[in-house]
């Protein structure tokens, strides 16, 4: 990863690698978007609602998937001192946050004609809402760290935040299976699925889909902050001169 250290070199692969990511995700979106409104049959138990999960799941996955590169970024800060892993850190933070928030206002669309309820306090809602929370406290210590003047605007106190929060992501991924609860249990595992073929196959593609338009926001997000990392530098070497 040592190789992309060097942000001009990194600056040459992420351009046209975010609209790449942007338009092949924002298609694929499209297209299992709209086989999972027009294409697929309804849930013989739950009707029309379970086409929320198009939706619903990739933001899941992105909200816990959005927090593990923050933690891979942090000890690649902490460790390995990568100057662009304070940079990656603080990209996907708002975006994470983004698709986390998505995933807690359809999961209570979702629920509240499958269980008679908005919200209920079990193990899946409550640990992905401190995820949420978490997320806005990694948001406000890294522009706290910015506006200190430090580089990538992350500073290791940042970083460390990032990787103790990490312990919430195998929280959410087994609250289902330790705690009784109302959300269902693990749908898709290593074993197989429990969701029926006909309604599985456009999840692959809003899930790729989202997937790609996550990194694409990622990317564009990096190119920005190294742009204002740039901007800041000369202004105080023009300061200083």
């Amino acid at each position: 990863m040592h190789r992309f250290a060097n942000p001009a070199r990194f600056l040459k692969i992420a351009r046209p690698l975010t609209g790449w990511l942007f338009w092949s995700g924002l298609l694929l979106l499209l297209v299992g978007a709209a086989c999972g409104l027009f294409v697929t049959p309804a849930d013989y138990l739950q009707g029309q609602t379970v086409r929320i999960l198009y939706i619903h799941v990739p933001a899941a996955w992105l909200g816990m998937g959005g927090w593990t590169g923050i933690a891979i970024a942090a000890l690649m800060q902490l460790v390995w001192r990568h100057p662009l892993a304070a940079v990656a850190g603080r990209a996907i933070a708002a975006p994470g946050a983004l698709f986390t928030a998505i995933c807690l206002m359809t999961g209570s669309i979702w629920g509240r004609p499958t269980w008679g309820t908005w919200w209920e306090w079990d193990g899946r809602m409550t640990s992905m809402l401190v995820l949420f929370f978490l997320y806005l406290g990694y948001i406000a210590l890294a522009n706290a760290s910015a506006r200190q003047g430090r580089q990538g605007g992350v500073s290791n106190v940042t970083a460390i935040f990032g990787l103790v929060g990490a312990v919430n992501i195998p929280i959410i991924n087994r609250s289902v299976v330790w705690w009784n609860s109302l959300h269902q249990g693990p749908s898709i595992t290593l074993r197989g699925s429990s969701i029926d073929g006909s309604l599985l196959w456009p999840l692959g593609l809003t899930l790729l889909g989202f997937s790609l338009l996550f990194g694409a926001i990622v990317l564009m997000r990096m190119r920005a902050i190294l742009a204002e990392n740039k901007v800041e530098a000369r202004m105080q070497r023009l300061a200083r001169g």
